[in-house]
């Protein structure tokens, strides 16, 4: 299928990890090689045809709103949770807004370079609405910049997942980028979730499936993270930091 139109931006988290950059600083807008993880994520979804994104907010909210003014691509619609509603209750919420077809549902620290295709464009091709309520991008944990624990996942030959249970170790890792069906969150009520609660539904179904990612992928969320994650672009001499358009630039 072609890329979806819509995503959402998961942006309402309190980024304890990153404490204590992010006591001043929401987590979406700390400056990653001169460009905030928010506005990297904006521009994958804008390259990839995403025309409407959401953002949920809660903590420091006003600074991404202030950041977020004067994007101009994608269209940017906020979702604000006075009470935090973790992952899968922020998605609920925001569910109007991005129903009725798949969507693409990506964590704000998410950091990523493509390999030799488009990252969203290959979740979109491989996506099959009959089998499939959930597609995970996955990386081999070892190649994970940043991530030094026991991986997420098995992958099965036929792209279904099974996590890591009696094992000490899976081989791969989610990375914070994901395709769902708005049909997974049907009777679901907005309230305080994680979503791995229908994680666990669709693959209880055989319906959650993986890809692996083609290129390479950055575990920012502590400060050590980050700084890993800005001498790998550095030594890739990648573009990755240059400035955001529509964008109103990293945080101060």
């Amino acid at each position: 299928m072609t890329a979806p139109a819509r995503a959402i931006l998961l942006a309402a988290g309190l980024g304890l990890r990153m404490r204590p950059l992010t006591e001043r600083i929401p987590k979406p807008l700390v400056p990653i090689a001169g460009r905030t993880l928010l506005d990297r994520a904006l521009d994958r979804l804008a390259a990839a045809g995403v025309e409407t994104v959401v953002v949920n907010t809660h903590h420091l909210a006003k600074l991404i709103e202030h950041h977020l003014a004067s994007r101009h691509r994608p269209h940017v619609i906020l979702s604000h949770e006075p009470e935090l509603l973790e992952t899968g209750g922020g998605i609920a919420k925001a569910l109007p807004l991005l129903a009725p077809g798949p969507f693409y549902a990506i964590n704000s620290d998410a950091l990523w370079l493509d390999g030799k295709r488009d990252t969203l464009l290959r979740l979109a091709e491989a996506w099959d609405e009959g089998r499939m309520d959930g597609l995970l991008l996955l990386a081999p944990r070892e190649g994970v910049a940043g991530y030094d624990g026991p991986g997420d996942f098995n992958l099965a030959p036929d792209g279904r997942l099974r996590r890591r249970q009696a094992e000490k170790e899976a081989p791969y890792l989610y990375i914070g980028i994901q395709l769902l069906s708005a049909g997974l969150f049907d009777g679901v009520e907005i309230e305080k979730f994680s979503l791995n609660r229908l994680w666990d539904k669709a693959l209880a179904a055989g319906r959650l499936f993986g890809l692996v990612h083609e290129g390479r992928a950055f575990d920012v969320g502590t400060l050590a993270g980050i700084a890993l994650a800005e001498a790998a672009l550095a030594a890739a001499g990648s573009d990755e930091g240059r400035p955001s358009e529509g964008a109103a630039g990293a945080a101060r």
